[in-house]
């Protein structure tokens, strides 16, 4: 227990270039998580989120058989997975149930082949519960090309994602195309997702996709402000989460998960104490 609070420990490991690459990659996770995160929330796609990240563990643990880079791997398996999501299930009334046989299938898949795997239990573990030695310059340079074209694309998109998202019906008679802009959020988020998965972990992505968002959603319903609360509180979740595993050695998804779900549970509080004083 000592060694969670070793401040000089943890002072001198922020120094070391992959800690300093890491924090940049969460920085940037939790810029991306803050920003789609109401987006996910307002439509209903955690279960979604969760699919798509089991399937980025599968994309990076075929990666990790044949010998690639695990995070291409992942970014892979998770845009594959989106788009199959959003192609199979165009009725809502099928989204879970398609997301739960994909989900089956590929989790298995992904199995077998960590199984095969014979390298290093390190790598497997890593892609279930996250870590920060595997963050390199490569890792880096493919979050922030990927995190330009998010949010650009999404910068783009936003009012028609934004519609869709609160009235979906209305949308689509005023001529939204609802299932296009449907198929590419869930590319984006997929995307976002799989990036995620190398730090956080697959297991544990949600506590960085969906957790910041749905906290800032209980104590505003205005979307610009939930989207910056679910900013801050991603970045809170993140870096802080980074910086409390280093002196223990940890994996970072521990107090990812814990931060985040202390910042909803404030935020429940909030909101109920809101209720009763109106």
């Amino acid at each position: 227990m000592s060694n969670l609070f070793d401040f000089a420990l943890t002072a001198k490991l922020l120094g070391l270039p992959f800690v300093v690459s890491a924090l940049v990659v969460a920085a940037v996770l939790g810029l991306l998580a803050g920003v789609l995160g109401p987006l996910i929330v307002s439509r209903n796609m955690a279960f979604s989120v969760h699919g798509t990240s089991e399937l980025a563990l599968t994309g990076g643990a075929g990666a990790l058989l044949l010998g690639w880079d695990v995070g291409n791997g992942a970014l892979a398996g998770a845009v594959v997975a989106a788009l199959v999501l959003g192609l199979l299930s165009r009725r809502s009334a099928d989204y879970d149930s398609v997301i739960g046989v994909v989900l089956a299938f590929g989790l298995g898949l992904g199995v077998l082949m960590l199984w095969l795997y014979k390298g290093r239990a390190a790598n497997k573990f890593g892609l279930l519960t996250g870590q920060i030695v595997g963050q390199d310059f490569a890792s880096v340079a493919l979050l922030s090309v990927c995190a330009v074209v998010v949010l650009g694309l999404l910068a783009f998109l936003y009012r028609p994602l934004l519609f869709a998202s609160v009235d979906p019906e209305v949308a689509k008679a005023r001529g939204v195309p609802t299932t296009a802009l449907a198929i590419v959020f869930a590319v984006m988020v997929g995307a976002a997702t799989a990036l995620g998965v190398r730090t956080v972990g697959s297991l544990l992505v949600l506590s960085l996709m969906v957790t910041p968002a749905a906290a800032a959603c209980r104590i505003t319903a205005s979307p610009l402000k939930a989207t910056l609360l679910a900013i801050a509180f991603a970045e809170v979740s993140a870096v802080g989460g980074i910086v409390l595993s280093l002196a223990p050695g940890t994996p970072v998804s521990a107090f990812v998960t814990a931060i985040s779900f202390l910042i909803y549970l404030v935020c429940w509080a909030v909101s109920r104490v809101r209720r009763r004083v109106a």
